[in-house]
């Protein structure tokens, strides 16, 4: 179902800020597949305010979807805030009166997600040196929070996941000698069983909101939340594929593995080996891979044909390059 955001917006703001209160702005921001992300904001007898509404736009199945519901990512983004991680404050959790469909609306943190400029503007030099640290700091809310009841979250491992994409990967027909080298290497280096935290999912530099004088403030889209071993989210952000052109600073293009592993224990994290975090740095390597080959394939079949896919596909030559690196020097 159609739905026009600009129309629903106006009655959305009246209901948020009150009688007498109207949409001074509304500009939509990004939009993928199946998500929008609109900037607005409302002046009323409260005063001015700047918000965000997030919403799905396309038919969504919890029982398939590797992705939560929006009310499930507002939900998580309301715990971990209680925690003590940095996350926009949610607003209001849309319902059938707001015409929106799936949405909610959090306030608007002002800052910088853009991963290229994080690494290389120099608006971010005197606080770059920090960022690692910090980024281990803020995980460190996220896994001690209980995830509330009724989320219905999925569960995964290192072996879950080598399954899971090789699956995905056979059925594809495909036959790249490096992804089969990883998927055995991998294997072989399991590392023995955690107890499982919640997880933000999808921690990477581009998904966290930086500001120049005070680092991190703000994690960001939360929509691949689930439970499983702390050190996924430490992997994922020192996946090369979220370092913006400068691997030789593996946490996220900004900084080192001892500084991301130091802020997670001063921070009261439990302690997490490298070799750990790198297991989960080169299967993120390999899951992007994977990714980024069945985009291709969609495109080559003819089932989408968006210009963007196999653009975004054929970066799966970068993540070969780089589980040469990973394979070569080892966990």
């Amino acid at each position: 179902m159609s739905v026009d955001v600009l129309a629903a917006l106006p009655p959305l703001a009246r209901r948020l800020g009150g009688e007498g209160a109207a949409l001074a702005a509304a500009e939509r921001l990004s939009g993928g597949a199946s998500m929008e992300t609109w900037a607005f904001a409302i002046d009323g007898p409260g005063g001015h305010e700047d918000l965000i509404l997030r919403r799905r736009s396309a038919p969504f199945d919890p029982d398939t979807a590797r992705s939560v519901s929006l009310a499930t990512e507002a939900a998580l983004i309301r715990a971990t805030g209680a925690s003590g991680a940095p996350v926009p404050p949610v607003r209001h959790l849309c319902d059938e009166a707001d015409g929106l469909g799936e949405a909610y609306v959090m306030g608007r943190v002002a800052g910088e997600t853009l991963g290229r400029r994080i690494v290389s503007d120099p608006r971010f030099d005197a606080v770059r040196g920090k960022l690692a640290r910090q980024c281990g700091e803020v995980l460190v809310p996220i896994h001690a929070t209980p995830p509330p009841d009724g989320l219905n979250l999925k569960t995964s491992d290192g072996k879950g996941e080598l399954d899971r994409y090789e699956e995905v990967y056979r059925a594809s027909g495909a036959e790249r000698p490096i992804l089969e080298l990883a998927f055995q290497y991998l294997r072989r280096h399991l590392p023995a069983p955690v107890e499982p935290v919640l997880l933000h999912g999808d921690f990477r530099n581009g998904n966290i909101m930086f500001d120049p004088e005070r680092g991190v403030v703000a994690v960001l889209d939360w929509e691949l939340s689930h439970i499983g071993d702390p050190a996924e989210d430490m992997g994922w952000i020192c996946t090369n594929s979220w370092r913006f052109g400068r691997p030789d600073r593996p946490v996220g293009g900004f900084g080192d593995y001892a500084d991301l592993l130091a802020g997670y224990a001063a921070a009261g994290g439990r302690p997490i080996e490298l070799s750990r975090v790198r297991f989960w740095q080169m299967l993120g390597s390999l899951r992007w891979g994977v990714m980024c080959l069945m985009m291709y394939r969609s495109w080559a079949d003819g089932v989408e044909r968006s210009v963007e896919r196999p653009m975004i596909g054929r970066r799966v030559s970068e993540t070969e390059a780089d589980l040469i690196v990973l394979l070569e020097q080892g966990l």
